[in-house]
């Protein structure tokens, strides 16, 4: 399983320094095609997005992002919709806080 960064070259940076290999820096115009391919790659299993750029995505792309078990989807700002440990439950079927 591979974590995934996709947004803008500044918010991709920090996690390039971290080491994360699978970074996609994109303009707000192609964000969504880039997320879009990497929901259809099997390898990846988290994916981080900042949460303007959430913000920008279809509603479509949206209730997509929020329903699919798989990458867990991560948005790392202010306007968080989900906690984390909700998003971990529902992928792996396990309350891991309890």
């Amino acid at each position: 399983m591979e974590l995934a960064a996709v947004g803008r070259d500044d918010f991709v940076q920090g996690f390039k320094l971290a080491g994360v290999r699978k970074t996609v820096s994109v303009t707000r115009e192609g964000l969504e095609a880039q997320v879009a391919k990497i929901l259809e790659d099997p390898n990846v299993g988290i994916l981080v997005l900042s949460a303007d750029d959430m913000g920008v995505l279809s509603n479509s792309m949206r209730r997509r992002l929020e329903t699919t078990p798989r990458p867990v989807v991560i948005a790392v700002g202010k306007a968080q919709e989900e906690d984390l440990r909700a998003k971990i439950k529902r992928a792996i079927g396990v309350d891991l806080y309890k």
